[in-house]
């Protein structure tokens, strides 16, 4: 554990370039088949998914515009609900307006210094996080280019005897790997069906969008969700002014967080990689533990990949 934290810097992204190259290795196959280079065939690859990625960011951007012309209104309406309530505060409380909003200011400033530091520690760890995520695609492509070597090698760290058995432990490991991917694909597409389907039966606007941008901040555990769930809340509160709504939307979230935490994960991952529920939950705990967000993604195919090691190993 000790040399997987101090490792992290070099771990985290080899196992995300590793996940990466597993992915693109069949295309720069039926490319290499064909006549291309492989490393045109690699760098092919790799412009793909920059483009797809591209061009889901570019989506929600679009969506994201919209809500941008529309957010003057939203301001004038949720600044018309705040006065609301503090009118209804003071009438039935009996505090005045002058000393209500004092407290209100106090408060705020207040929690400045706290929300200051800890947006600060944020923005560290988010920099941080893209310098090492920077690195995945230069791992990715050496990791691709290399790879005939860097299987030569690792035959050679075993005994002549046991050299097939590793063989076949690696192709099972790129097998393990396209499930990993195809289950990932389950847990966020489900996730943003719930959401949608949740806020779409309580008439919140643009309850697809809010669906599946919350399901892919759940990327982010904790800070995503909650990131995620303010548009729609404020969305929630100034068509409706009327608590229950955003309330209502809190909760929504709050039951698909935990569905997906507890059943959809376990089950649409764990189940493809041979991994049991309970096995799955505390893989998911101890890679939180150590390497944090990138651990409760990347330490669950590294055990189903040790359990294959473990299976076809007795040593």
């Amino acid at each position: 554990c000790s040399v997987l934290k101090l490792g992290e810097s070099l771990f985290i992204p080899l196992g995300f370039a590793f996940f990466l190259s597993v992915i693109l290795y069949p295309l720069c196959r039926i490319l290499e088949s064909r006549g291309v280079g492989r490393q045109l065939a690699v760098f092919a690859g790799l412009l793909l998914v920059m483009i797809f990625s591209g061009t889901l960011i570019f989506l929600f951007g679009i969506q994201l515009q919209k809500i941008a012309v529309e957010w003057p209104q939203i301001h004038a309406r949720l600044t018309e609900l705040l006065y609301q309530i503090r009118n209804w505060l003071s009438e039935n409380f009996g505090v005045r307006n002058e000393e209500l909003t004092q407290w209100l200011l106090n408060a705020i400033n207040n929690s400045m210094g706290s929300s200051v530091n800890y947006l600060g520690s944020t923005i560290q760890s988010m920099l941080v996080n893209f310098a090492l995520l920077a690195l995945v695609p230069v791992y990715t492509y050496l990791l691709l280019i290399y790879r005939t070597r860097i299987v030569e090698l690792i035959k050679l760290l075993f005994p002549v005897n046991e050299r097939s058995k590793i063989m076949e432990v690696l192709r099972l490991a790129i097998d393990t790997y396209f499930k990993f991917v195809k289950g990932m694909i389950v847990v966020y597409a489900s996730v943003g069906t719930l959401n949608s389907i949740g806020l779409w039966m309580m008439g919140i606007p643009n309850a697809f969008l809010f669906g599946y941008l919350t399901a892919v901040m759940t990327f982010i555990p904790y800070v995503g969700i909650i990131v995620a769930s303010i548009l729609p809340i404020t969305y929630a509160w100034t068509t409706y002014g009327i608590i229950w709504y955003p309330l209502g939307v809190i909760a929504l979230f709050a039951f698909v967080q935990y569905l997906e935490a507890n059943i959809i994960f376990p089950w649409a991952v764990g189940k493809k990689l041979d991994l049991n529920t309970l096995a799955t939950l505390i893989v998911i705990v101890i890679g939180g533990i150590i390497w944090g967000a990138s651990g409760m993604i990347l330490f669950v195919p590294f055990a189903a990949i040790l359990k294959l090691v473990a299976d076809r190993i007795p040593g």
